[in-house]
């Protein structure tokens, strides 16, 4: 039994070694580059790591928030204004930011994401994850983050998104600075001031 033992421990140690091993070997080889796709064993060991990271009472909590239309509208321009810029709308990250950073921003309707729990989703948004893009949204005591758990609901109904939703977010997504000298050079026209809206289209193509 001992000696089963011993060679149990060897045969999972060789194994740990020989993973980190190749996983040294692919980033010598690649270097630390964002443009890089994660190998299956890199992507298999970071989510069993972010599994691990949520301690088992927040894993297994459930959303207190009741689902209502208020908390979905809610929610929804939430996102669009906080989480689209990486994840886009659609939940589908790809957005020039979602799809340049290491590890890509994930599609957030697939069995990846949406087979977490509640409160997995919860604790990532709150508390971000180490070594990615995925910035800590929560504020504050984890127990009074009630944005974070509405966006949980949200991030659940991305697989049935409507073309109309999309719509309504395009219209709550942060502007840019082309976006507001458009807008800008717009106001002027329509108020007749076609001298100025000329220069600004003007100063825009420059």
């Amino acid at each position: 039994m001992r000696t089963k033992l011993v060679v149990f421990i060897i045969v999972v140690g060789l194994g740990i070694v020989g993973t980190f091993g190749w996983l040294g070997y692919q980033l010598f080889t690649t270097g630390f580059s964002a443009k890089t796709e994660p190998h299956a064993i890199e992507v298999f060991l970071a989510r069993q790591i972010r599994h691990l990271a949520v301690p088992i009472e927040k894993r297994n909590a459930q959303n207190p928030i009741p689902l209502s239309s208020d908390v979905m509208k809610e929610s929804l321009a939430h996102f669009a204004d906080h989480c689209a810029q990486c994840h886009g709308n659609d939940g589908r990250g790809q957005t020039p930011i979602g799809k340049n950073v290491y590890p890509k921003a994930p599609d957030l309707r697939l069995p990846d994401t949406q087979s977490m729990s509640d409160g997995e989703l919860f604790w990532v948004i709150h508390n971000g994850i180490r070594f990615t893009a995925m910035p800590a949204w929560g504020e504050g005591d984890i127990d009074k983050d009630l944005d974070s758990w509405k966006l949980v609901h949200f991030i659940r109904h991305l697989p049935q998104l409507t073309s109309e939703e999309l719509d309504q977010m395009k219209g709550l997504n942060p502007k840019t600075k082309k976006d507001l000298e458009e807008e800008a050079a717009f106001d002027q026209f329509l108020q007749g001031n076609d001298a100025a809206a000329a220069r600004t289209e003007s100063g825009h193509h420059h």
